[in-house]
């Protein structure tokens, strides 16, 4: 067996191995090992079409490894952090409710995601009053059937700032801290109405 036949089947186990692999990171490392491995094997066998592949293929398996790792990094760091929603600010824009104003019904599409920027908002089945940095409307936005869980009403003259459902999941694919925010966020709240409405149900 020459060195270029070694380096062939070296090649061809390569990418045996990748279907092994557990993980989209060490799947691309050892993609990036067999490219290097076909270049050498092409270049050195004389087929050009094999050789030319691999040399396509090397920086784009490169490129995505490079990209997961920084997601990957992200992840780790907003685990262990928490983050403030306050840098979505941007990517929103301003409504104005007056008091008494209904901002969204129970049962209605969940299409925003609101933060109150001013004033007091009114949850009256659960008898909660939300004011100024406090997000609300995000868990009929994450949920399966999209329909609003509590009403809001403008317990106040109240500025909000809003975004939509497009937006906020463009900005949660970009940065995986946000995601984890508003998991931990839907799961606080969810709790947190569960035991305002026990004492309720007893009445």
């Amino acid at each position: 067996m020459t060195l270029i036949e070694a380096i062939g089947y070296l090649a061809s186990a390569l990418v045996l191995l990748t279907f092994c692999m557990s993980t989209m990171l060490s799947l691309r490392a050892v993609a990036i090992c067999s490219n290097f491995a076909f270049i050498s094997y092409g270049f050195g066998a004389g087929l050009y079409p094999v050789l030319i592949l691999h040399v396509v293929l090397l920086p784009l398996n490169i490129v995505l490894l490079v990209r997961m790792m920084i997601l990957l990094r992200k992840a780790k760091l907003a685990a262990a952090t928490d983050l403030s929603p306050l840098w979505m600010q941007p990517f929103m824009w301003p409504k104005h409710f007056r008091t008494g104003e209904t901002i969204f019904r129970k049962g209605q599409h969940a299409d925003l995601l609101y933060m109150v920027v001013s004033g007091e908002v009114e949850l009256p089945e659960i008898d909660q009053r939300l004011s100024a940095g406090d997000l609300f409307g995000e868990i009929g936005l994450f949920s399966l059937e999209r329909r609003r869980t509590q009403t809001a009403v403008a317990a106040t003259d109240v500025d909000l700032l809003c975004i939509s459902d497009v937006a906020l999941k463009k900005l949660c694919e970009r940065n995986p801290g946000l995601s984890l925010y508003f998991l931990r966020l839907t799961a606080t709240r969810m709790t947190q109405n569960a035991s305002r409405l026990a004492p309720m149900t007893r009445r």
